[in-house]
Parts: structure tokens; sequence; C-alpha cells
């Protein structure tokens, strides 16, 4: 069972404003992450808000410790509720791959360009929460190579929406669930 998990813990300093509710295609980021990732889990949560279209959860140990904060969060929910894998996203990552479970395969892997999107085992929790309380990186990049996931290479880049511009270069694409 999969427990799709929309990390949106960050302060959106380069856009500006909350890049969540921000629009695309008449929908909000946040919503978009929620429906694209609903598709190909059992549940889905929403990590580091207090509101959203999905139940959420808080940052793990704490707010501030950016994505892993939110990837630890869905890690110890899925132990908790008996998921197998976690699979993640950005909240600013527009038209994810129709595929995209297919494309990265059993867990651990995560997309090279993009490691915040990914699929996790949820045993990995323990790792993770190692990894946080230590002095090492904490990046996702570091924690994918700590469990020895696959970096999966794609055709296409996944939009990454940081600031308002990224977000008008999309103009003419279509969001990939209507």
């Amino acid at each position: 069972m999969i427990l799709g998990a929309v990390l949106a813990g960050g302060l959106s300093s380069r856009f500006g404003s909350d890049k969540a509710l921000a629009e695309f295609g008449g929908h909000t980021l946040i919503s978009l992450a929620v429906d694209a990732l609903s598709g190909w889990s059992e549940k889905v949560v929403v990590v580091g808000r207090e509101t959203a279209p999905a139940p959420t959860l808080p940052d793990w140990p704490r707010p501030g410790m950016g994505p892993l904060g939110g990837l630890a969060a869905a890690l110890h929910a899925a132990l908790d509720e008996g998921y197998d894998t976690v699979l993640t996203c950005g909240v600013d990552a527009v038209l994810l791959p129709d595929d995209l479970p297919g494309l990265l395969g059993p867990a651990p892997a995560c997309l090279a360009q993009q490691p915040v999107i990914g699929i996790w085992p949820s045993s990995a929790a323990t790792a993770l929460e190692a990894l946080l309380h230590s002095d090492e990186s904490h990046s996702v990049r570091r924690f994918a190579e700590s469990l020895g996931a696959r970096l999966v290479e794609i055709p296409a880049l996944v939009a990454n929406v940081n600031t308002p511009g990224d977000l008008a270069a999309l103009a003419g694409r279509r969001p990939a669930r209507d």
C-alpha cells in the first residue's frame, strides 16, 4: 500500500507569496499535487501545512527541517498506519509524468533531477531519523544515497515552480490531471 505525501512546508520565499495557493490551469498547485498523488496512492497527506485539500501532518521532528522533515513525518505516518511505501512530491512539482510510479519502480528511488519526487520504504523512517539527528547534510539527495536509492533519469523535466516567472513559463501547458 502506498501513502502519497505532498511536501508543502517551505516558506515560498523566492515565490513572494504562498505558492501552494498559486494557480495553474485553474487549480491551485497544492490541489494539483494532491490530485496527482491520489491517482497512485491509497491515501494522500499534505505535510508542513495546517490546511490543505487532504489530511495534514506537521513536519517531523519540527518545522524548518526542509523537505526531509516532511518526508520523516510521512514515513512515520506510513509506519503507524501500515503503509509499505511513501510516494512523495513537492507542492511545487507541476506536470508529473502519468506513469510516475512505474518510472520510479520499487522503493527506494527518486528522480535524479528532483529527488524530492520519490518512492521510499516506510521502514526507512529509522534511517531518516538518524540522519536528522546527525551533523551530516540534511538533503534529500544525501538521504537517498544513504539508502542506496536509485536516481532515476527521465527524458522530460518535471516543472519545479519556485518563482512567479517559473509559473508563467508554464503557460500553454496543461495540468496532467484535470
